[in-house]
């Protein structure tokens, strides 16, 4: 009897990580098609009511270039950490201490200008998330703890946090006995690009362009790329892993505080337990489909901020907007088997037993 196997390509097919994504959104959208019918929905009114929310005028754009700032800067902390081989699922968390340290600016510098109190708002929201980050990073870096139980019990910490404070301490006196906390001045929040598109559009474009070019075209990225690949040959080479493993993860923190920071002072009105809705672990799902690699995560989150936006949209037709998750992760699972497939192909060889070791229990 013929089992199959995967054996690996003498050539990789062309089109690379491109093809499987595009393999995955086409394998999302056919099986798409048949869990609408037999929900008794009409398949393309409900895509062309999902295009429509989402790319289908200026302000559909600006709605889901706002959502696909959080998930792009969520899939860059991933990626970042990724680059050496490391996991950090904790940018849920670090977007949640990134708008604690933004809201804590906001609330001691409401008088200031404008731009000083954004920028001071942001840069509060990097030291947020890398101070999150660096606890988990000392951890692997000196007495190697594995990162990702760390970070994602620290997830944990950071959303009870933000509980007690909007509960507690930042309670809005006015919140008529609601957990709220109080309304983000006027000044603290960033200019609108288009439409209801913010200024945080640009700046996240801006931080996964330079972290693209530093992992891909630096030597501090090359670094990061041996180190992760071989840690035996990193210090062959002289790199310090520890060093490395302390400077990646807190950077990956910053990034997601960043993501917090920027939410917080581009789409919501103030700091709440739900901030985060999903972003960190959404990043991850963006990482992975963009290969770690900085430079794929902006279209990756482009194309799931539409789908998260059609999602929601869809509801008013009496189609639950978990057929949003459904697409995504459909198009996760369809790119990792397209990339399994470009690399490996299925050939058939003979045996259909496994050879069990001997425990010497047979004589």
């Amino acid at each position: 009897m013929r089992r199959p196997v995967l054996a690996r390509r003498d050539r990789v097919l062309r089109g690379g990580q491109p093809l499987a994504f595009g393999v995955g959104l086409v394998v999302a959208l056919v099986v798409g098609v048949f869990l609408l019918v037999g929900s008794g929905h009409d398949p393309l009114r409900v895509y062309a009511r999902m295009f429509d929310a989402s790319l289908g005028d200026p302000r559909a754009w600006s709605v889901t270039l706002n959502r696909a700032v959080p998930l792009g800067l969520a899939g860059l902390a991933v990626a970042v950490a990724g680059s050496m081989g490391l996991w950090n699922i904790g940018a849920e968390g670090q977007i949640m201490a990134g708008a604690i340290g933004a809201a804590w600016v906001a609330r001691i510098g409401g008088g200031w200008p404008g731009p000083v109190l954004v920028t001071a708002m942001l840069a509060a929201a990097v030291v947020g998330g890398g101070l999150l980050a660096l606890g988990p990073a000392i951890a692997r870096a000196r007495i190697g703890v594995n990162e990702i139980i760390t970070t994602l019990m620290l997830n944990e910490v950071a959303i009870r946090l933000v509980q007690w404070l909007v509960h507690g301490r930042w309670k809005d006196p006015d919140s008529h006995n609601f957990p709220l906390a109080p309304m983000l001045p006027d000044n603290g929040r960033l200019p609108t690009l288009f439409e209801r598109a913010h200024v945080g559009v640009v700046l996240a474009g801006i931080v996964i362009a330079l972290f693209g070019l530093a992992v891909s075209r630096t030597a501090w990225g090359y670094e990061l790329r041996v180190a992760g690949s071989s840690g035996a040959t990193a210090r062959y080479a002289g790199i310090s892993l520890k060093r490395k493993v302390l400077t990646v993860m807190v950077l990956s923190g910053g990034v997601a505080g960043f993501a917090g920071g920027v939410e917080l002072s581009g789409n919501a009105d103030r700091i709440t337990e739900g901030l985060s809705n999903g972003f960190g672990f959404a990043g991850i799902i963006v990482a992975a489909l963009a290969l770690m690699r900085p430079s794929g995560v902006a279209a990756v989150a482009l194309l799931f901020g539409a789908v998260q936006i059609g999602g929601q949209s869809i509801q008013t037709m009496g189609v639950s907007s978990s057929v949003s998750t459904i697409l995504q992760a459909l198009i996760l699972f369809g790119a990792i088997a397209a990339g399994v497939l470009g690399r490996y192909r299925i050939q058939m060889v003979a045996g259909d037993t496994v050879e069990r070791p001997s425990t010497g229990a047979e004589s």
